[in-house]
């Protein structure tokens, strides 16, 4: 258990408050104390209880958030499920009815034809004819009937989007952000960055010569090649990417990278597919298998096994895991990830990894906002540049450490940065200043005495 008091934050969560006879103490045999917070093991549910037999059932904000933002996508899913469901049973309607119309129109004709106009009664021909065109009509007005129905399920699935998602974001972002024609060209450069690793390649000459944005044909080129080599492993073509392999063979040792055996593994694999056929060029390709034999042994004896099974197919073999799809896509994964590492970037786009964590904060964010508008709290979040709480947005967004400063237990920042001192202690820029005395510094780790102006800047 552990001690909290429902005062010690703003936003500390009269979310959800229900009077109920005090129960148990899941961890304990008796009672919990007053203002003691327990979570029971089994519910996950966290609870409070005081002295007077009222039990408090409390939801941090950061569980209600996502748990009232799962409902809100819920909510509007099954509105346009509806939507969905309405517009195919529409379709078949609408096809069972025409085809039912042609049918009889058809027939109507086929008398017409068998029996002749002159034969025929005239009364008798226009009461066919009126009852073939009121079929048509009604049938027109039953379909146009069940589009307008339709329509009016499109409109809901707006109205609970309004109703279930806040669309005015302004309150929780910088109104100024990018009203700077240098903030704009960054932003403008990183769409066109994300576009080049997209393959998008005209929408992104495009752009720039919409936006004025000038690429160097040197950052243009290493975009193009990646794309070219992936769209061909797409199609299942594993030449282009052997030889991007072979020509980077040494930077891909020194990453560790088992991309260049990985890709001959594959090509090996999709002789196997051919069967006897290619039984003896799949015996004179494994020799490109030899400069890898130490670190990949087990693989390579796999490989070789699977020979002895060529004449009755791999498909039927202990060896049939080797055929499996997925490792196309594998490689696909593989390649970007290696061929990203040598050119110095990252495996998403600095775009990508933006919206997708700012899609993760966002509704945090607003149910903050709003929870600052109701209680009145004017004073908690005075600036939209710095968040009021820490929002997890899980470690695939880790990218680096954080450094607190350990004598002002702050946390660093660029105009705040970690400062290494020759002794090599680390502390931040504004404890270095309050540390120096008269042009000197005593570490506050060590007693070594040094200049001031000795510390380096680490990290930003």
């Amino acid at each position: 258990m552990r001690r909290f008091h429902l005062r010690r934050s703003v936003f500390s969560q009269e979310v959800l408050l229900k009077r109920q006879p005090v129960k148990k103490c899941p961890n304990d045999s008796g009672v919990c104390n007053a203002r003691t917070w327990s979570k029971s093991a089994d519910t996950e549910q966290k609870w409070w209880s005081d002295s007077g037999g009222v039990k408090v059932v409390v939801v941090p904000c950061g569980e209600l958030a996502h748990s009232a933002a799962m409902e809100q996508c819920a909510c509007v899913e099954r509105e346009l499920e509806k939507v969905l469901h309405r517009f195919v049973m529409y379709g078949h309607l609408s096809e069972e009815s025409l085809d039912e119309l042609l049918r009889y129109v058809c027939e109507l004709r086929g008398q017409l034809v068998t029996f002749g106009v002159q034969d025929a009664d005239l009364s008798v021909l226009s009461q066919s004819m009126a009852q073939c065109c009121k079929n048509i009509k009604d049938t027109v007005q039953m379909l146009a009937s069940r589009h307008k129905d339709i329509h009016g399920s499109v409109s809901k699935v707006g109205k609970a989007i309004d109703r279930n998602f806040d669309a005015e974001v302004s309150a929780v972002v910088a109104e100024t952000v990018w009203d700077s024609p240098e903030r704009q060209k960054y932003l403008s450069e990183t769409i066109v960055e994300h576009l080049y690793r997209q393959g998008m390649l005209s929408v992104a000459e495009d752009l720039c010569q919409e936006s004025g944005v000038v690429i160097d044909m040197s950052l243009k080129q290493p975009f193009l090649e990646l794309n070219r080599i992936l769209e061909a492993l797409r199609m299942q073509d594993l030449r282009p990417a052997l030889e991007w392999a072979v020509a980077n063979r040494q930077r891909l040792l020194d990453l560790n990278s088992t991309l260049e055996f990985k890709l001959h593994r594959l090509y090996f694999i999709s002789l196997l597919n051919g069967g006897m056929a290619n039984q003896l060029e799949a015996l004179q390709y494994a020799r490109h298998f030899q400069p890898f034999a130490s670190q990949h042994q087990r693989d390579i004896q796999i490989l070789m096994g699977s020979l002895v099974y060529l004449r009755h197919g791999i498909e039927k073999s202990p060896y049939r895991s080797l055929l499996e799809t997925n490792q196309w896509a594998e490689i696909c994964s593989i390649f970007t990830r290696d061929a990203c590492a040598l050119l110095g970037l990252s495996v998403e786009s600095p775009l990508s990894v933006s919206f997708a964590s700012g899609c993760m904060a966002l509704p945090v964010l607003m149910n903050i906002k709003q929870v600052i508008e109701q209680r009145q709290c004017s004073g908690v979040w005075t600036h939209k540049d710095e968040l009021p709480i820490e929002i997890d947005l899980g470690k695939k967004c880790w990218y680096h450490s954080v450094f607190a400063c350990p004598i002002l237990r702050q946390q660093t920042s660029e105009s705040n940065p970690p400062m290494k001192l020759i002794c090599g202690h680390v502390i931040s820029r504004d404890a270095l200043n309050k540390l120096t005395n008269a042009g000197k510094l005593k570490c506050p780790y060590c007693p070594m005495e040094q200049d001031p102006s000795d510390a380096k800047q680490i990290f930003f």
